[in-house]
C-alpha cells in the first residue's frame, strides 16, 4: 500500500483525522503576485493544448509542471521542487510511496528536506479522488518535518488536473479542504494562493522573496493563512 491507495476515509480512520470540508481557506483576496510575461504567454498557448490532448501526462508537463517553475521564480529559488521523487517516510504506516510535486523550504535541490506543500495530479481528472492521496503525503511531510527537527505549524497541499485546483490544509488532527476550486483562467489568483502558503509556512525567510510585490497586501495574505484554520 502506498499514498496512492489512501482514500478520504481510510486515511481519516487510520490517522484518526477530523475532516473540515466546508470553509473558504482564503475568504480575503490575496496579494496580486506579478508573473513573468513569458510565463502568462506560455500558459495561453500549452493550457488548450493540454487541455486538448487530454492525457494526464499533457496536463502535469504542460500545465502544473509549469506552474510551480514559475512559483520558484517568484520566490526567487528560496524553495525547492521535486517532481515523481520516491517518498518513503514510514513503511508501517504505508506512508511510502512516489509523490507527483513537493515544495520544500529549503534552496537545497539535491536532495529533499523541509517538505511543506504537496501536489497531487488528479487521476482521470477526479479531484475527489485524490484528496486521500494528498493527506497522507501532507502527514507524511509532518512526520518527516517532526523527525528532522524542523515542525511546521502547518502542512499544505493541492489536488489539480491542471484546470482545476482543490487547496488542503493539515493542522493538528484537522483536516481542511477547501470547498472552493480555483481554475486556470485565474492563473493569478492560484499563483497568488500558492506564494502566500509558501510565506505563511515560512514568513521570516520568505518575507522580502517576491519580486516587485506589495508588501502590505502579502502581509494581509499572511495573515489570513494563519487565521483561517484557527
Amino acid at each position: 500500500m502506498s499514498y496512492r491507495d489512501f482514500t478520504l476515509e481510510t486515511v481519516r480512520k487510520q490517522f484518526g483525522l477530523t475532516l473540515e470540508s466546508d470553509r473558504d481557506l482564503f475568504p480575503n483576496p490575496p496579494g496580486q503576485v506579478p508573473l513573468a510575461e513569458a510565463f502568462t504567454a506560455y500558459l495561453n498557448y500549452s493550457v488548450p493544448l493540454a487541455l486538448a490532448i487530454n492525457t494526464e501526462k499533457a496536463r502535469s508537463e504542460m500545465i502544473i509542471a509549469p506552474i510551480l517553475v514559475e512559483l520558484k521564480r517568484c520566490l526567487k529559488d528560496q524553495v525547492s521542487l521535486f517532481s515523481g521523487i520516491e517518498f518513503n517516510v514510514d513503511s508501517d504506516q504505508n506512508l511510502n510511496g512516489f509523490c507527483d510535486f513537493i515544495i520544500s523550504l529549503s534552496r537545497q535541490q539535491l536532495y529533499l528536506s523541509a517538505p511543506a506543500f504537496i501536489v497531487v495530479e488528479a487521476k482521470n481528472e477526479n479531484i475527489k479522488g485524490g484528496l486521500g492521496q494528498c493527506l497522507a503525503a501532507m502527514l507524511a511531510a509532518r512526520l518527516f518535518d517532526e523527525r528532522e527537527g524542523q515542525s511546521l505549524e502547518q502542512i499544505y497541499g493541492a489536488v489539480t488536473t491542471g484546470n482545476q485546483w482543490k487547496f488542503l490544509s493539515l493542522k493538528g488532527n484537522i483536516a481542511y479542504i477547501d470547498h472552493k476550486d480555483y481554475y486556470i483562467d485565474r492563473i493569478d489568483q492560484i499563483m497568488s494562493i500558492l506564494v502566500g502558503i509558501v510565506r505563511s509556512a515560512s514568513p521570516m525567510e520568505m518575507a522580502s522573496t517576491v519580486e516587485q510585490s506589495d508588501p502590505a497586501s502579502l502581509s494581509a495574505h499572511q495573515q489570513t493563512l494563519h487565521r483561517r484554520s484557527g
